[in-house]
């Protein structure tokens, strides 16, 4: 390749790259939209649960690095929202149904109804254990619920399989997955995924097949 060639071609830049100085600045970042949003509804005495990304990561999976997602009850999702609102964070349409986001400064808040996340809200908030997130400790959704929330948003558009194994390794001992299964039966992304972590021994026959 002539050096003409190759002062056309197109390097990436360093900059274009995030560093690990970049990624855990981010996760601080998160950390504390996190901690500032559980502040707001604790103080408000609001019923909620940390779900999402943080809720992973709080049970061991991958750090959070996007997003905060809330669900709080139906009968209290609209006073979470004065409540962020009063508490600083700008409230903004989400194109997602049943969701409402809150800005707060590079990171969103995401609120959900607790049926948006597995289908149902029967229990979801009830299952919640209160964990270690960090440096705070919150409400964070079961490993079932976790898994289904994940499992009901692959579709053609979401259908990569690669982030959600670290998530399935990390939950595994965390989840009844025959209830999982039940949850999914009619999702087909769902159920291919389910048949891979069968084959990949990730969990003890995930289908029922020995």
């Amino acid at each position: 390749m002539t050096t003409e060639h190759l002062s056309r071609h197109h390097f990436p830049r360093a900059k274009q790259h995030p560093t690990v100085r970049m990624v855990a600045d981010r996760e601080a970042q998160l950390m504390r939209t996190l901690r500032r949003a559980v502040s707001i509804l604790s103080t408000a005495d609001l019923p909620f649960a940390v779900g999402g990304d943080c809720a992973v990561y709080a049970r061991g999976g991958p750090p959070a690095e996007h997003q905060v997602t809330i669900i709080a009850s139906d009968e209290h999702l609209t006073g979470a929202r004065a409540a962020l609102a009063a508490g600083g964070m700008r409230s903004i349409a989400s194109p997602r149904s049943g969701s409402r986001q809150h800005v707060d400064g590079d990171h969103r808040v995401t609120l959900l109804y607790p049926a948006s996340t597995t289908g149902t809200a029967e229990g979801l908030l009830d299952r919640a254990e209160t964990m270690r997130i960090g440096q705070i400790w919150a409400p964070v959704l079961s490993g079932t619920d976790l898994m289904i929330d994940k499992l009901r948003h692959l579709d053609s558009h979401r259908g990569d399989f690669v982030p959600m194994l670290p998530v399935a390794r990390a939950l595994c001992e965390q989840v009844d997955w025959p209830t999982v299964v039940g949850a999914t039966a009619d999702l087909p992304y769902a159920r291919a995924f389910l048949g891979l972590l069968d084959d990949l021994a990730v969990t003890p026959t995930v289908e029922g097949r020995t």
